[in-house]
């Protein structure tokens, strides 16, 4: 066999189990949470932040939380975290949901509205919209803190 045959036949295989890793994920999270888990948005650092949190979770994940405030607007928000999908997920919901709110409505996001955009996770990661919350709370507290 040509050395191209065994690369066809590895390629092959990479592709049947990645689709057999995306069919279990499926039976797992929905649609939202691969997708926000697999192309997250506002990954990154801000230029000078006015309020920023770093958490770590009894799970051991991390997430880290920055915020632009113009006036009591979030103007924009960034994220970082080493946590799995789930967390990654959830990072990417909390930093859209919090763009354009007050500092007060931002404040009362629970972690049932990360879940409900994402549809729901299962019961074993339910820790990590806790964890985006609590660092976005955190965030929001250094701010009014500098203030």
């Amino acid at each position: 066999m040509g050395e191209e045959d065994e690369t066809s036949k590895f390629d092959k295989l990479i592709k049947k189990l990645e689709e057999a890793i995306r069919k279990e994920e499926r039976k797992l999270y929905g649609e939202k949470t691969i997708v926000e888990a697999l192309n997250p948005k506002n990954v990154g650092e801000l230029e000078n932040p006015d309020g920023a949190a770093r958490l770590t979770d009894p799970h051991g994940d991390t997430m880290e939380i920055q915020l632009k405030i113009e006036g009591d607007i979030i103007m924009d928000s960034k994220f970082t975290t080493d946590g799995r999908g789930a967390t990654m997920a959830c990072g990417s919901v909390i930093t859209e949901l919090v763009k354009g709110k007050s500092i007060e409505d931002a404040a009362m996001i629970e972690d049932s509205a990360i879940l409900s955009v994402l549809g729901g996770l299962p019961e074993e990661d339910l820790y990590s919209p806790v964890l985006a919350v609590n660092t976005l709370r955190a965030a929001l507290k250094a701010y009014q803190t500098k203030q």
